[in-house]
């Protein structure tokens, strides 16, 4: 006898097989129609999937109203997109074909080369056959089958991936839809009528498993919406992200630059770009300082023995650069986690309760072997600084510590306007096992970190299975840019594995005068300066709010008879600690203004004959335009203020 638990508590009984589908069709046929596809214990399944015939699950029917059934629907349409290529060119060769955050891509190896002026002809081909309304159904075949099917396609990749990459499974699955067949693991839809509005989107270069030295493949880009209207607004979202691309704003504004002779992924700070990385660096500096944290230093490697005890080694060795290896026979890792050095300074001493809590904080630069496909501008690099501390502490002041951890998490997003954002429980998946520790430690963690949020007022938070840390929970921050486009910047994580006796081992004498374990917290409010900084650019498009702008006002001489008094007042500007340039061109003075708009600089103080016999400025705000004149020692004092509040602004709106 199977039961299932339904959203709202009913219970349904079942003596014979069933599937997700006939139970739609139970309840309703308008429901039966809609479904696309069913959680069944929080894992998602397809509509047409068996069910077990004994014990008792949790069911979730899912239709086009649910963000689950659209990835579904989207991993649907590249097979459909694939169908449609495979149809279209000969000896098409199958790669993977993944979600995206907003979309999917597939890799395919070609001989002929796709191009944007082929995509309204696979478009169609993609049209026609959603229209066939074909089902995709699933063949589960024994290994040995798998890679025979594959041979008699003539799919030498997929022939290759399960050899492999799926050695040791015992049966694999493929997916049919028509004369398509590709080996998936699914769940899809269970028609192409499900499929609802899409578009390719681009075409890019990518390797085979992102492995430079093998085969070169064409990654085809799309999207996909269950309605027109969706797509409409993504596409104009595309647009508009298109027009604030950080890579193309960093190269107009000279924020920053990466040089194939320094390397892929490597960030070259301009000055203008180091000027806001500073700014970024002093703000939390100074917040660092006001809660307590201590600054620390550390070197940029250490020998693989050291990651070998955290576990980065070899747990993450398929993203770091190979070790060193030295003559003497050492050999030693560009470090990827600031964290194992700051426990050796934890260690350099003992440490005794009343030192708790030791707060240690570093812009650590660290570095990750990222595909190079992968690489994009300032937000996935290869070598990054983070705003890195660790705290250790008792396990009664973990509460407390977590709790101010996530308050500078949120007045970092709350001074720069980022208000729209959510928070995110990476938790443990039990089935996995890229996680160190024991499941006692781990639920332990778990509900420490729940009750925290909860206490915090968070008691809704989403809570996601996989993504933790592979040493403890964590608190990720996504937040919303302007044009609604979703960021993951900081992150809170708790730990009670790197302190414990299978890795460092660490220790505090207590009151009873006896050993006691520290708890660890590891805390990066801004993630990356790299990565926070290029999500930056494209939030303000390169316009950034005076206390972060490279050049914070340019003073305009209206003929070059007024330069000395126009330099004269740059000089006073310079002294009052702002940032400052002049322009004593012999330009006309709207020629001057535009340029300096173009430039996106916050102020304007403009001079001639009436300023200079009077000792005033005329102001001129990026956003509000002419704003009057002013005294010159007022004017400062203006934006004197609006640095120390550190206002943020937009169309003359005061939102900071």
């Amino acid at each position: 006898m199977l039961k299932v638990i339904l959203p709202d508590g009913h219970v349904l009984e079942y003596s014979r097989p069933v599937r997700p589908i006939d139970i739609a069709t139970e309840i309703g046929s308008r429901l039966a129609k809609a479904t696309l596809a069913a959680q069944v214990n929080g894992a998602v399944i397809g509509a047409n999937t068996s069910l077990p015939e004994e014990g008792k699950i949790t069911l979730r029917l899912l239709t086009a109203k649910d963000p689950e059934a659209l990835e579904l629907m989207r991993h649907s349409c590249a097979h459909v997109m694939a169908r449609a290529v495979m149809r279209l060119y000969e000896g098409v060769q199958l790669a993977f074909g993944p979600n995206t955050e907003t979309g999917f891509y597939y890799d395919f190896q070609i001989e002929q080369p796709i191009s944007e002026a082929d995509f309204p002809r696979i478009e169609e081909e993609m049209a026609r056959i959603v229209r066939e309304d074909e089902p995709f159904e699933r063949l589960d075949l024994p290994h040995d089958k798998a890679v025979e099917l594959c041979a008699d396609l003539g799919q030498t990749l997929k022939v290759e991936h399960l050899r492999e990459g799926l050695a040791g499974e015992q049966t694999v699955s493929f997916y049919r839809q028509g004369e398509f067949v590709d080996l998936c693991a699914g769940p899809h839809v269970p028609s192409a009528r499900a499929i609802g509005a899409f578009k390719l989107l681009s075409v890019a270069g990518a390797y085979w498993k992102g492995d430079a030295s093998r085969q070169q493949l064409q990654r085809l880009y799309g999207t996909a919406w269950f309605s027109k209207e969706d797509l409409e607004k993504h596409l104009k979202q595309l647009e508009e992200a298109k027009r604030r691309d950080h890579r193309v704003l960093g190269k107009q504004l000279e924020l920053f630059a990466i040089d194939p002779a320094v390397g892929q992924g490597l960030i070259l700070w301009l000055p203008k770009g180091a000027i806001v990385r500073r700014e970024l660096e002093n703000f939390i500096y100074a917040e660092l300082m006001k809660n307590g944290y201590q600054p620390v230093n550390t070197p940029n490697i250490a020998r693989v023995e050291l990651f070998q005890t955290s576990g980065h080694y070899p747990f993450y060795a398929h993203a770091q650069f190979p070790p060193i290896q030295m003559a003497d026979g050492e050999r030693y890792l560009l470090k990827p986690m600031n964290c194992p050095h700051h426990i050796k300074i934890y260690q350099s001493k003992p440490r005794s309760y009343r030192d708790l809590p030791l707060r240690l904080a570093e812009f650590g630069t660290v570095y990750r072997f990222e595909q190079s496909g992968e690489l994009n501008g300032m937000t996935r690099v290869r070598g990054f600084t983070q705003d890195d501390a660790h705290i250790f502490c008792t396990e009664e002041q973990v509460p407390d510590e977590f709790r101010g951890c996530i308050a500078m998490t949120q007045l970092v997003l709350r001074t720069l306007g980022l208000d729209d954002y959510r928070v995110r429980l990476g938790f443990r998946d039990p089935k996995s096992d890229k996680y160190v520790g024991s499941p006692e430690t781990w639920q332990r963690a778990e509900a420490a970190l729940e009750e925290v949020c909860r206490g915090m007022g968070m008691a809704s938070v989403e809570v996601q299975r996989g993504e933790a840390a592979f040493y403890g929970p964590k608190v990720d921050f996504l937040v919303a840019d302007c044009i609604g486009r979703q960021w993951q910047l900081g992150t809170v994580q708790l730990d009670y594995n790197l302190p414990s006796p299978e890795r460092f081992d660490l220790s505090y004498i207590g009151p009873d005068n006896r050993p006691h374990r520290p708890a660890m917290i590891h805390r990066a409010p801004f993630g990356s300066f790299e990565r926070f900084t290029g999500m930056l650019i494209e939030h303000f498009a390169g316009a950034f709010p005076l206390w972060l702008a490279p050049e914070q006002v340019r003073v305009l001489a209206v003929s070059q008879k007024f330069e000395p008094y126009a330099r004269t007042v740059a000089g006073c500007l310079a002294e009052a600690g702002l940032r400052v340039s002049g322009d004593y061109r012999p330009e006309k003075i709207g020629a001057k203004i535009r340029d300096a708009q173009l430039e996106l600089i916050p102020y304007m103080f403009v001079v001639g004959g009436r300023e200079m016999e009077q000792q005033t400025v005329a102001v001129r705000d990026r956003i509000d335009g002419d704003l009057g004149s002013m005294g010159l020692e007022a004017a400062i004092e203006k934006l004197k203020e609006e640095i120390r509040l550190k206002t943020v602004r937009s169309r003359g709106k005061d939102e900071g």
